[in-house]
């Protein structure tokens, strides 16, 4: 099983953000699990965390550790 990966981003405000950071997370870990939820500002993944917090960040975001 392979490991989860979740960041709070605090500054995803609307469907728009969880639409760029879903595909730029996408582009990155291609076949990754990925779940964006805006209600919870919480963004959770599998695969590479070092490529997953960059893509959040080249989305626009800030990833912190949740």
């Amino acid at each position: 099983m392979t490991d989860k990966t979740v960041f709070a981003v605090n500054d995803m405000s609307c469907n728009h953000c969880v639409g760029a950071i879903r595909k730029s997370l996408e582009e990155a870990l291609p076949g990754a699990e990925i779940d964006v939820d805006l209600a919870s500002h919480k963004v959770s993944f599998t695969g590479d965390r070092a490529k997953g917090e960059e893509a959040i960040r080249e989305a626009g975001y800030t990833p912190e550790a949740a």
